[in-house]
Protein backbone atom coordinates (compact mmCIF):
# COMPACT_ATOMS: atom_id res chain seq x y z
CA UNK A 1 0.00 0.00 0.00
CA UNK A 2 1.56 3.28 -1.11
CA UNK A 3 1.04 6.76 0.31
CA UNK A 4 0.12 7.97 -3.19
CA UNK A 5 -2.71 5.42 -3.32
CA UNK A 6 -3.97 6.58 0.07
CA UNK A 7 -3.87 10.18 -1.13
CA UNK A 8 -5.95 9.20 -4.16
CA UNK A 9 -8.36 7.25 -1.96
CA UNK A 10 -8.90 10.21 0.44
CA UNK A 11 -9.54 12.53 -2.52
CA UNK A 12 -12.26 10.22 -3.86
CA UNK A 13 -13.83 10.01 -0.38
CA UNK A 14 -13.93 13.80 -0.14
CA UNK A 15 -15.34 14.37 -3.62
CA UNK A 16 -17.47 11.18 -3.92
CA UNK A 17 -16.85 11.51 -7.64
CA UNK A 18 -13.98 9.97 -9.60
CA UNK A 19 -13.76 12.65 -12.28
CA UNK A 20 -13.74 15.55 -9.80
CA UNK A 21 -11.19 13.75 -7.63
CA UNK A 22 -8.96 13.15 -10.68
CA UNK A 23 -9.16 16.85 -11.61
CA UNK A 24 -8.29 17.80 -8.03
CA UNK A 25 -5.27 15.49 -8.07
CA UNK A 26 -4.17 16.46 -11.58
CA UNK A 27 -4.28 12.91 -12.96
CA UNK A 28 -6.48 11.11 -15.48
CA UNK A 29 -9.70 9.49 -14.35
CA UNK A 30 -8.75 6.02 -15.76
CA UNK A 31 -5.45 6.14 -13.85
CA UNK A 32 -7.27 7.06 -10.64
CA UNK A 33 -9.75 4.19 -11.13
CA UNK A 34 -6.88 1.72 -11.63
CA UNK A 35 -5.16 2.89 -8.42
CA UNK A 36 -8.37 2.55 -6.39
CA UNK A 37 -8.98 -0.91 -7.89
CA UNK A 38 -5.44 -1.98 -6.92
CA UNK A 39 -6.05 -0.68 -3.39
CA UNK A 40 -9.31 -2.64 -3.14
CA UNK A 41 -7.55 -5.80 -4.31
CA UNK A 42 -4.89 -5.31 -1.65
CA UNK A 43 -7.34 -4.87 1.22
CA UNK A 44 -9.57 -7.62 -0.15
CA UNK A 45 -12.82 -5.65 0.14
CA UNK A 46 -14.59 -2.95 -1.89
CA UNK A 47 -13.94 0.56 -0.63
CA UNK A 48 -16.76 2.18 -2.59
CA UNK A 49 -20.27 1.17 -3.60
CA UNK A 50 -20.96 2.12 -7.23
CA UNK A 51 -24.60 3.15 -7.52
CA UNK A 52 -25.13 4.19 -11.11
CA UNK A 53 -23.09 7.36 -11.56
CA UNK A 54 -22.89 7.91 -7.80
CA UNK A 55 -20.51 6.34 -5.30
CA UNK A 56 -20.63 5.83 -1.54
CA UNK A 57 -17.94 4.85 0.94
CA UNK A 58 -18.33 1.30 2.29
CA UNK A 59 -17.74 0.27 5.91
CA UNK A 60 -14.27 -0.95 4.93
CA UNK A 61 -13.68 2.36 3.17
CA UNK A 62 -14.67 4.30 6.32
CA UNK A 63 -12.15 2.33 8.39
CA UNK A 64 -9.38 2.96 5.84
CA UNK A 65 -10.30 6.66 5.57
CA UNK A 66 -10.00 7.15 9.34
CA UNK A 67 -6.60 5.45 9.44
CA UNK A 68 -5.36 7.22 6.30
CA UNK A 69 -6.16 10.62 7.75
CA UNK A 70 -4.28 9.61 10.90
CA UNK A 71 -1.26 8.63 8.81
CA UNK A 72 -1.25 11.95 6.96
CA UNK A 73 -1.66 13.87 10.23
CA UNK A 74 1.32 12.01 11.72
CA UNK A 75 3.40 12.82 8.66
CA UNK A 76 2.46 16.48 8.96
CA UNK A 77 3.39 16.42 12.65
CA UNK A 78 6.81 14.98 11.76
CA UNK A 79 7.39 17.68 9.15
CA UNK A 80 6.41 20.41 11.63
CA UNK A 81 8.65 19.05 14.38
CA UNK A 82 11.62 18.70 12.02
CA UNK A 83 10.93 22.14 10.57
CA UNK A 84 10.98 23.65 14.04
CA UNK A 85 14.40 22.12 14.66
CA UNK A 86 15.61 23.60 11.39
CA UNK A 87 14.20 27.09 11.89
CA UNK A 88 14.80 27.45 15.63
CA UNK A 89 11.28 28.24 16.81
CA UNK A 90 10.17 29.74 13.52
CA UNK A 91 7.27 28.59 11.36
CA UNK A 92 3.63 29.63 11.31
CA UNK A 93 1.07 29.56 14.12
CA UNK A 94 -2.63 29.76 13.23
CA UNK A 95 -5.00 30.94 15.97
CA UNK A 96 -8.78 31.28 15.69
CA UNK A 97 -10.78 33.61 17.93
CA UNK A 98 -14.34 34.87 18.22
CA UNK A 99 -14.93 38.13 16.29
CA UNK A 100 -16.12 39.92 19.43
CA UNK A 101 -12.82 39.23 21.21
CA UNK A 102 -10.29 40.30 18.61
CA UNK A 103 -10.63 44.07 18.29
CA UNK A 104 -9.92 45.11 21.87
CA UNK A 105 -9.29 42.22 24.23
CA UNK A 106 -6.98 39.80 22.40
CA UNK A 107 -4.97 41.95 20.01
CA UNK A 108 -2.65 43.22 22.80
CA UNK A 109 -1.93 39.60 23.71
CA UNK A 110 -1.04 38.77 20.10
CA UNK A 111 1.27 41.81 19.97
CA UNK A 112 3.01 40.61 23.14
CA UNK A 113 3.46 37.14 21.64
CA UNK A 114 4.97 38.60 18.46
CA UNK A 115 7.42 40.61 20.50
CA UNK A 116 8.51 37.45 22.29
CA UNK A 117 8.63 35.27 19.15
CA UNK A 118 9.45 37.56 16.19
CA UNK A 119 10.41 34.58 13.98
CA UNK A 120 6.93 33.05 14.17
CA UNK A 121 4.52 34.04 11.42
CA UNK A 122 1.18 34.61 13.13
CA UNK A 123 -2.07 33.85 11.30
CA UNK A 124 -5.12 35.16 13.18
CA UNK A 125 -8.58 34.05 12.02
CA UNK A 126 -11.74 35.72 13.30
CA UNK A 127 -14.65 33.26 13.05
CA UNK A 128 -17.77 32.00 14.80
CA UNK A 129 -17.06 28.30 14.13
CA UNK A 130 -13.61 28.16 15.77
CA UNK A 131 -13.89 24.49 16.82
CA UNK A 132 -14.64 23.45 13.23
CA UNK A 133 -11.52 25.27 12.03
CA UNK A 134 -9.42 23.46 14.64
CA UNK A 135 -10.87 20.09 13.67
CA UNK A 136 -10.21 20.73 9.97
CA UNK A 137 -6.61 21.77 10.90
CA UNK A 138 -7.08 25.15 9.21
CA UNK A 139 -5.79 26.64 12.47
CA UNK A 140 -3.61 25.21 15.24
CA UNK A 141 -5.24 26.69 18.33
CA UNK A 142 -8.66 28.16 19.05
CA UNK A 143 -9.88 30.54 21.75
CA UNK A 144 -13.63 30.14 21.84
CA UNK A 145 -16.65 29.10 23.84
CA UNK A 146 -16.28 25.64 25.34
CA UNK A 147 -17.28 23.25 22.54
CA UNK A 148 -19.40 20.11 22.79
CA UNK A 149 -17.40 17.04 23.78
CA UNK A 150 -15.26 15.66 20.96
CA UNK A 151 -12.50 13.14 21.68
CA UNK A 152 -10.41 14.71 18.92
CA UNK A 153 -10.09 17.95 20.89
CA UNK A 154 -8.09 18.99 23.93
CA UNK A 155 -10.11 21.60 25.84
CA UNK A 156 -8.38 23.80 28.44
CA UNK A 157 -11.06 25.68 30.35
CA UNK A 158 -10.86 29.38 31.16
CA UNK A 159 -12.79 31.16 33.96
CA UNK A 160 -16.54 31.61 33.67
CA UNK A 161 -17.60 35.14 32.69
CA UNK A 162 -20.96 36.71 33.49
CA UNK A 163 -22.58 39.18 31.11
CA UNK A 164 -23.79 42.60 32.19
CA UNK A 165 -25.40 45.66 30.64
CA UNK A 166 -23.25 48.36 29.03
CA UNK A 167 -24.75 51.84 28.87
CA UNK A 168 -23.64 55.36 28.03
CA UNK A 169 -22.56 57.59 30.92
CA UNK A 170 -25.57 59.73 29.96
CA UNK A 171 -28.09 56.84 30.14
CA UNK A 172 -30.76 56.91 32.86
CA UNK A 173 -29.37 53.64 34.27
CA UNK A 174 -25.75 54.86 34.40
CA UNK A 175 -25.88 55.65 38.12
CA UNK A 176 -27.11 52.21 39.15
CA UNK A 177 -24.94 49.56 40.82
CA UNK A 178 -26.65 46.70 39.00
CA UNK A 179 -29.78 45.84 37.02
CA UNK A 180 -32.26 43.01 36.71
CA UNK A 181 -32.31 40.94 33.53
CA UNK A 182 -36.00 41.77 33.05
CA UNK A 183 -35.16 45.49 32.94
CA UNK A 184 -33.80 44.85 29.45
CA UNK A 185 -37.37 44.26 28.30
CA UNK A 186 -38.31 47.22 26.10
CA UNK A 187 -34.87 48.87 26.04
CA UNK A 188 -33.34 49.55 22.61
CA UNK A 189 -30.49 47.06 22.20
CA UNK A 190 -27.31 47.26 20.08
CA UNK A 191 -26.14 43.72 19.36
CA UNK A 192 -24.33 41.33 17.04
CA UNK A 193 -26.28 39.69 14.20
CA UNK A 194 -28.02 36.35 14.61
CA UNK A 195 -25.59 33.44 14.55
CA UNK A 196 -23.05 35.12 16.84
CA UNK A 197 -22.57 33.18 20.08
CA UNK A 198 -23.02 36.18 22.37
CA UNK A 199 -26.28 37.18 20.73
CA UNK A 200 -27.71 33.64 20.81
CA UNK A 201 -26.74 33.12 24.45
CA UNK A 202 -28.25 36.36 25.73
CA UNK A 203 -31.46 35.90 23.73
CA UNK A 204 -31.83 32.40 25.15
CA UNK A 205 -31.73 33.78 28.70
CA UNK A 206 -34.22 36.53 27.90
CA UNK A 207 -36.69 34.09 26.34
CA UNK A 208 -36.42 31.99 29.51
CA UNK A 209 -37.60 35.09 31.41
CA UNK A 210 -40.53 35.61 29.03
CA UNK A 211 -39.42 38.40 26.70
CA UNK A 212 -37.45 39.07 23.51
CA UNK A 213 -34.81 41.74 23.04
CA UNK A 214 -35.74 44.87 21.08
CA UNK A 215 -32.66 44.98 18.85
CA UNK A 216 -32.54 48.29 16.98
CA UNK A 217 -29.01 48.01 15.52
CA UNK A 218 -27.07 44.91 14.47
CA UNK A 219 -23.35 45.15 13.75
CA UNK A 220 -20.45 42.70 13.49
CA UNK A 221 -17.95 45.40 14.51
CA UNK A 222 -17.16 46.02 18.17
CA UNK A 223 -15.93 49.60 17.57
CA UNK A 224 -19.20 50.33 15.78
CA UNK A 225 -21.29 48.63 18.47
CA UNK A 226 -19.75 50.55 21.34
CA UNK A 227 -19.90 53.81 19.38
CA UNK A 228 -23.70 53.46 19.17
CA UNK A 229 -23.85 52.78 22.92
CA UNK A 230 -21.54 55.71 23.73
CA UNK A 231 -23.86 57.99 21.72
CA UNK A 232 -26.74 56.75 23.92
CA UNK A 233 -28.67 55.17 21.03
CA UNK A 234 -29.17 51.94 22.95
CA UNK A 235 -27.52 49.54 25.39
CA UNK A 236 -25.66 46.30 24.85
CA UNK A 237 -24.99 43.13 26.84
CA UNK A 238 -21.31 42.16 27.11
CA UNK A 239 -18.69 40.72 29.46
CA UNK A 240 -16.81 42.96 31.91
CA UNK A 241 -13.41 41.90 30.51
CA UNK A 242 -14.31 43.29 27.10
CA UNK A 243 -15.50 46.60 28.54
CA UNK A 244 -12.34 46.85 30.66
CA UNK A 245 -10.21 46.24 27.57
CA UNK A 246 -11.92 49.14 25.80
CA UNK A 247 -11.33 51.48 28.74
CA UNK A 248 -13.82 54.11 27.59
CA UNK A 249 -14.80 56.54 30.41
CA UNK A 250 -18.08 57.25 28.59
CA UNK A 251 -19.27 53.66 29.06
CA UNK A 252 -20.70 52.11 32.22
CA UNK A 253 -20.82 48.36 32.98
CA UNK A 254 -23.74 47.26 35.17
CA UNK A 255 -23.76 43.68 36.51
CA UNK A 256 -26.99 41.69 36.18
CA UNK A 257 -27.85 40.63 39.73
CA UNK A 258 -30.48 37.96 38.95
CA UNK A 259 -29.66 34.99 36.70
CA UNK A 260 -27.03 36.72 34.52
CA UNK A 261 -26.12 35.03 31.23
CA UNK A 262 -22.63 33.55 31.43
CA UNK A 263 -20.14 31.93 29.12
CA UNK A 264 -17.33 29.41 29.52
CA UNK A 265 -14.37 30.14 27.27
CA UNK A 266 -11.63 27.64 26.49
CA UNK A 267 -8.40 27.10 24.59
CA UNK A 268 -8.78 24.20 22.16
CA UNK A 269 -6.53 22.22 19.84
CA UNK A 270 -6.47 18.80 18.22
CA UNK A 271 -5.32 15.95 20.47
CA UNK A 272 -3.34 14.36 17.62
CA UNK A 273 -1.65 17.52 16.35
CA UNK A 274 1.97 18.30 17.13
CA UNK A 275 2.35 21.63 18.92
CA UNK A 276 5.83 23.11 18.79
CA UNK A 277 7.58 25.29 21.34
CA UNK A 278 6.00 28.51 20.07
CA UNK A 279 2.48 27.04 20.10
CA UNK A 280 2.92 25.76 23.64
CA UNK A 281 4.31 29.14 24.68
CA UNK A 282 1.26 30.83 23.18
CA UNK A 283 -1.07 28.55 25.14
CA UNK A 284 0.80 29.38 28.34
CA UNK A 285 0.60 33.12 27.59
CA UNK A 286 -3.12 32.91 26.76
CA UNK A 287 -3.90 31.04 29.98
CA UNK A 288 -1.85 33.53 31.97
CA UNK A 289 -3.64 36.54 30.43
CA UNK A 290 -7.17 35.15 30.23
CA UNK A 291 -7.22 33.61 33.70
CA UNK A 292 -6.04 36.78 35.42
Amino acid sequence: MELRQLEYFVAVCEELHFTRAADKLGISQPNLSLQIKALEEEVGMPLFDRIGKRIAVTDAGSVLLKQARGIFQNLQNAKLEIGELRHHQGGTLGVGVLPSELDFRLTPMFIDFRNRYPNVRLKIVSAVDVADLVLSTEIDIGISLKPLYDNRLVVRSLPREEYGVVVSAEHELAGRESVSLTELNGLPIIMYPKGFWGRELVEQYCRKHGFNLDIVVETTSNPSLFRFVRENMGVTIQTPTLVEAIGDPKLRFLPIHDDPPYREMSIIYRADKYLGHAAQAFIHLAEERLKS
